[in-house]
């Protein structure tokens, strides 16, 4: 872990809930929030933060372009909706290009497209940030710093030493009985880890060894997917998994267009749009 990583982390579990702005995480005063940006998006890489992101730039997509050129009068987005979709119809736009106001209604409608796969996030802001699950076993049971480093302070020091504390009186209760058997709880997280439920990335990770397996060339039926993770995943969230890799510019969905190539199943396994085919090819950027 870097060093710069190593702050940010300190200063996210000095905040109520381990849950901060980007802002309050800079690893110090020079750092820009570009760069902290970065160092959080790698952190998120790794599992070991999350965070809520808003959408600074968008681009039109194809089930967007679509829509667009349909002559009708009672289309399935309203006139706010028509019109940010047709000023990014050519390019990439920021969000006040738009012309939409007020800006919160604007960014609302912007999110609402891209829920609805009719535009795509070119580039976002991170917001808050949180600590995972996964995070706190990293600095409480496996990280082990090495090296010299005369610039962390004794206030990110105490933070940790903090957090260290508090997780230690969290994991009081034996994990076993008195009579030397596993605790109820530990059985229960045995079975939990059983059913472990793919993240983001690895998600991504299995569409492009689908993709690879089957030679589908960068153009994957979604039904091969949800045959893969459903169980365990639900039906919702892997569209809501789908959709969240499509905002991150990491996925686009595309639709269907000719079904006779398809049996009525596959095709109900793409995901539903209210003009035009189901989303149902994956192509991952």
């Amino acid at each position: 872990m870097e060093v710069q990583e190593l702050k940010f982390l300190l200063k996210l579990i000095s905040k109520d809930n381990y849950q901060g702005k980007i802002q309050e995480l800079k690893p110090n005063s020079k750092t820009t929030i570009p760069k902290t940006q970065s160092i959080c998006r790698n952190l998120c890489d790794r599992e070991l933060v999350d965070c809520s992101e808003t959408i600074t730039k968008i681009k039109i997509n194809s089930a967007g372009k679509a829509l667009i050129n349909i002559d009708a009068q009672d289309l399935p987005v309203n006139a706010d909706e028509l019109k940010i979709l047709k000023a990014c119809a050519t390019k990439t736009i920021k969000n006040n290009e738009t012309k939409v106001t007020p800006a919160k209604k604007r960014d609302e409608l912007i999110a609402s497209l891209a829920e609805r796969g009719l535009i795509t996030a070119a580039e976002t802001k991170i917001e808050q940030v949180w600590l995972t699950d996964r995070g706190k076993e990293v600095l409480a049971r496996e990280y082990s710093p090495k090296g010299v480093n005369s610039v962390l302070s004794l206030n990110l020091l105490n933070n940790y030493l903090s957090f260290l504390r508090k997780n230690l009186r969290a994991n009081q209760l034996s994990p076993f009985t008195a009579n030397g058997s596993k605790s109820q709880t530990k059985i229960e997280e045995n079975n939990s880890s059983n059913s472990h439920k793919p993240s983001d990335r690895e998600i991504l990770q299995t569409i492009i060894d689908l993709d690879s397996e089957l030679g589908t060339d960068n153009y994957l039926p979604i039904f091969h997917l949800r045959d893969k993770l459903q169980p365990p995943l639900s039906r919702k969230e892997l569209d809501d998994a789908l959709y969240r890799l499509q905002r991150q510019d990491k996925l686009e969905l595309s639709s269907l267009v000719e079904a006779m190539h398809y049996t009525n199943e596959q095709i109900e396994a793409g995901i539903p749009q209210d003009v035009g085919g189901s989303l149902f090819f994956l192509m991952v950027n």
